[in-house]
Formats: C-alpha cells, structure tokens, sequence
C-alpha cells in the first residue's frame, strides 16, 4: 500500500511540474522561454493614406507572424497593432493603450503628423520608435532620443533626386516644380530641397499644393504649366500621384515627373495607367520581383502560407524590412525586454546587411539616421526599372 502511495505522490508532483510552466509573468509563453516581448503597431489601414499604409501594416505584421517561433535571447515576440486612420488624437489614444494597457517595448509607427507629435512622449517614456515617416525633424536626436529612420529622410529623398536632376540634365539651368500635400508629410522636405536647389543652380520655379486625396488636379498643373518647368518633384501617395499624371497626359504637359519613396510602387500602375510611362520613382525598398536575396526569406514565408511573393508589392516589403530592423537591434539588446535595452541594441546596428531589400542601415548613440541612400526607377512599359544603384548627395 505505501508502495501504491508513493507511485501516486510520484505521478501528481510530475503532472503540477508539467502544469506550472504554461504561462511567465512577462507575457504569458510555454516554459521553455523567458517571456513574451511585446512591441506595438500604429498603422494607417483606412485613412488618407491607407493606400500605402495598408500594405506597410501587412508586411511589418507578417515579420512578427515569420518570427513568432523563433527564440530571441530566450524571448518570444509579439506585435499588437491597429488602424487609426492617418488622425493624430486617434494615434495619441492608441499610444497611450499600448504604453499602459499592453505594456509593449518599442513601437512600430506610421505618419509624419503623429509621429512627430508623439517624439516628446515617446522619450519620456522611453520607447524606441520605428516610423513609416521619413522626416528630416526626426533626424535631431536631442528632440527624438528614441525615434530611428530607417530609410533615407524625405529631404535626403529629394536632395538626392535634385542631385541626379543636376547631374544629367543638359541645355542651361534646370527647372523645378514642387508638388505636395498639406499635411506635415506632405511639407515636410520643401524647405531642404529649396536650400539644395539653391545651393546647387537648380531654380525652383513653382509649388502647387494637391491634396492628398484629390482626383483632380487641372488647376494647380495648368499653373504650373505657366512656369514651365523641366522636372517636378512630387511629395504624395499613389492616389494622389496617379491624379496627377494623368491629368497631365490630358493636358499635354510634358515635364519629367518624379515622385519621392510613398509616390513610387505598383500600386500607382493600375490606377495611373498609361499615364504612369517615363514616371521616375525614388525607389527605397526593393521590388518583389528583383533578384536579391533577402527576397529568400519573405519568399519562403509567404510559400508557407500557400501565398505567393509576385502577389506583394514594394510596401509590402518596407514594412517587413521596418519589422527586421528593430528586431535586429532587439538581438543585440543587453535587456531585450526594456525600451533602453532596445534602444541599446539599435544603437549597435552598423552597415545591416538586409539581403537587398533596402540600403545598409548602421545606428549609434549620436546618430539615429540610418542612411541617406536611395535608387531611383522608371516606369517602362508598365513595369517600374530601377536604373540607378543605391545613389546620395
């Protein structure tokens, strides 16, 4: 009988062992991790630029769904997003409920307004702060502590596309038109690309302000048309973009149109139509369809959920790539689990290799600006051609 007792005592401690391991105090994560890492999505799925933004928001949570098997110094990770429709109080309400609510490590942002907006709360509550915003404000790393560019900043953008405006064009000064929105995106390189055009004999001409979501832009090009200028350089998305280079085939404008990194992708072509053809695009990720071989990695994830690469566009990527990076300096973290210790690891990145996908990103504890390299590509037949390698000023 004591015998029986003691099988039965032996049985019951294995069955509470084997029980006591399912959930940790930091996230809740199978015993065999320390704990689930947490990091936060502020996407635009349905706002003004839900166009782009969308595909972003896919492509940054497919890279949590490719690593959620994964160990990550001994931690699982996890992203917890929503939409909040391009509004700014809408972002500061989401911020807040994944700060306090939801407890995540590092946050994954989108738009330019909020963004920066949120800088200030940001440091204070030290979380580092991935955007799909570019801007050149976010660069000062005294105002922006724990916000990382991880593209070329809009101003860079258009630097570098006056630079290539300098560089090949031929008969006399060239000329240059300004087309954006007014928003604090769609403002945000103005001023930068008017110094450098100044400061390198390029005159901008005119500047014409096209709404976001406009589908109709007759009015500020036949104004521009009066200046006549050789090239205009276009701060939109695809909507608004797509309005206005076919509004310019009906009119017979013949300036060379190029569009910085959220005018650029396939999701102009279908919209845009013909009127796309001689489009040149800043190109900052890389197409789907290049030869490259951090394409590998998406390829086989997406094959794995029976999907296929040729299906995603360049947004797609940029958001994946956005994802890979904080996760890159997660790696490197002394405390993966905390936004200093995060922050420490972005600040160790030097010349990531990321396979293609976008230019070698390098971070330090003076510079949050990750690079200042793009490419550029044309619209020909249909299909946008990169035609240029990763270029600066």
């Amino acid at each position: 009988m004591r015998k029986f007792w003691a099988v039965l005592l032996v049985l019951m401690l294995g069955l509470l062992a084997a029980c006591s391991g399912g959930e940790k105090s930091s996230g809740g994560t199978s015993s065999d991790t320390k704990g689930t890492v947490k990091f936060g999505g502020i996407f635009d799925i349905t706002g003004g630029t839900g166009d782009v933004g969308t595909p972003y928001a896919e492509g940054a949570r497919a890279y949590f769904e490719h690593m959620a098997d994964q160990d990550i110094n001994g931690y699982k990770i996890e992203i917890v997003s929503d939409d909040y429709a391009y509004k700014i109080p809408e972002a500061q309400k989401l911020y807040q409920k994944l700060k306090s609510k939801d407890k995540v490590s590092a946050i994954l942002g989108w738009g330019t307004g909020d963004t920066e907006a949120l800088r200030q709360q940001v440091a204070t509550d030290k979380l580092p702060y991935i955007s799909g915003s570019y801007s050149e404000n976010l660069k000062n790393i005294e105002e922006s502590p724990y916000n990382f560019l991880a593209a070329a900043t809009y101003s860079d953008q258009a630097r570098s596309a006056l630079k290539w405006i300098k560089d090949n064009h031929s008969g006399g000064t060239p000329t240059v038109a300004l087309l954006y929105n007014d928003t604090a995106f769609g403002k945000s390189p103005i001023e930068d690309a008017k110094n450098f055009a100044k400061e390198n004999g390029i005159d901008v001409v005119d500047e014409q302000i096209i709404e976001l979501q406009t589908l109709d832009a007759t009015s500020q090009l036949l104004n521009m048309e009066k200046k006549n200028p050789d090239y205009a350089i276009i701060q939109q998305t695809w909507g608004a973009t797509a309005t206005i280079l076919k509004d310019a085939k009906k009119l017979g404008i013949d300036t060379q149109f190029i569009g910085l990194n959220w005018a650029a992708g396939e999701g102009l072509l279908p919209i845009a139509g013909d009127a796309a053809e001689g489009f040149i695009g800043v190109v900052t990720h890389a197409f789907p369809y290049e030869d490259l071989p951090g394409l590998a990695e998406i390829k086989q994830y997406l094959e794995g959920k029976g999907e296929k690469l040729e299906d995603k566009n360049q947004k797609f990527i940029q958001g994946w790539v956005s994802a890979k990076i904080m996760i890159e300096g997660m790696k490197l973290a002394d405390d993966p689990t905390s936004g200093e210790g995060i922050r420490g690891g972005l600040e160790k990145l030097s010349n990531l290799d990321l396979g293609g996908l976008a230019a070698p990103v390098s971070f330090s504890a003076d510079n949050h600006a990750g690079t200042n390299q793009i490419r550029l590509g044309k619209v020909e037949n249909g299909k946008f051609e990169v035609f240029t390698d990763y270029i600066g000023y």
